[in-house]
């Protein structure tokens, strides 16, 4: 048990070390540049990996038609996470896109018809509450680039509810095959008109280090989930907003407000145990919300 949250926290700390690689990129690097390395990335080591473990099994899925969905979805929330974290700070970005269990609890509400209790409502009620908190609408702090990582929120759980249904019956390892392949081709087709010469090969480093945070992340992610239940790591995902301080700070310099903890602490209370009562429902996991 110890071993799996121990591989919990370093995927997350990868996840984390890809937020802060990604803000740094942002600068210099184009947006849909910068998502394509990160996606090729993953699509080149996971076949080259798993490819000759499993053969062409790993290709086999029942429902092509929802692995390219999914994939899509998955790559529209890094796209608009690239752009969020252009302008705004790496903790108060990751507390914010940390709500996803809640907004699926929302969406299986509303589109799934699915039964809430008042304990789940509560929960997400506090949790979207902290993300005003943060926000702070009418403050100076509230801008239009606060609509990205809400929207990121949206495509996130979407991406969420499409997982939970494809791992009823598809092997995480092809999912995850599938997602790095159709991120990277979808990437593809606009990546001759954004391609921008580098100015030196420390910019490159960084995107190897995006690429490597992202699939080394999943990778001790399927590991942790291969060895204990989802139910009992899924709240550990929420220490990623620690990770998240930690690197605004070494690297920005930034440390968040008073309010802004109050409202981080918000979101990781509800959050945490609202998607620790969603595995347990469901017993599947739940990815986070990572670029």
């Amino acid at each position: 048990m110890l071993g799996a949250i121990g591989l919990v926290l370093l995927a997350i700390a990868c996840f984390a070390t890809l937020d802060t690689a990604t803000k740094i990129s942002v600068t210099a690097v184009p947006v849909l540049m910068g998502v394509w390395f990160r996606y090729a990335f993953q699509a080149v080591a996971t076949t080259a990996v798993l490819l000759p473990l499993h053969g062409t099994s790993l290709l086999r899925t029942a429902h092509p038609g929802y692995q390219v969905l999914r994939g899509a979805l998955l790559l529209v929330t890094s796209v608009l996470a690239f752009l969020s974290l252009r302008y705004m700070p790496l903790a108060e970005f990751t507390a914010i896109v940390l709500i996803a269990p809640l907004a699926v609890t929302l969406l299986a509400a509303t589109t799934l018809k699915e039964h809430v209790s008042p304990l789940r409502w509560a929960l997400v009620a506090g949790g979207f509450a902290g993300t005003l908190v943060i926000l702070r609408p009418g403050g100076g702090t509230f801008s239009w680039a606060i609509l990205l990582p809400i929207g990121l929120v949206l495509t996130n759980a979407c991406f969420q509810v499409l997982t939970s249904k494809l791992a009823r019956t598809e092997n995480p390892l092809t999912m995850h095959f599938y997602t790095g392949w159709v991120g990277t081709l979808i990437a593809s087709v606009p990546l001759p008109f954004v391609w921008t010469a580098l100015p030196s090969w420390q910019w490159w480093a960084l995107l190897l280090m995006m690429g490597a945070g992202g699939t080394i992340g999943h990778f001790f992610l399927i590991l942790a989930y291969q060895r204990a239940p989802a139910s009992t790591l899924t709240p550990y995902l929420y220490a990623q907003i620690a990770f998240a301080m930690l690197g605004g700070w070494v690297m920005f310099s930034h440390i968040p407000d008073h309010v802004s903890l109050i409202g981080m602490g918000m979101i990781a209370a509800c959050g945490a145990a609202g998607a620790w009562l969603t595995v347990r429902e469901r017993r599947i996991p739940i990815e986070p919300a990572e670029s």
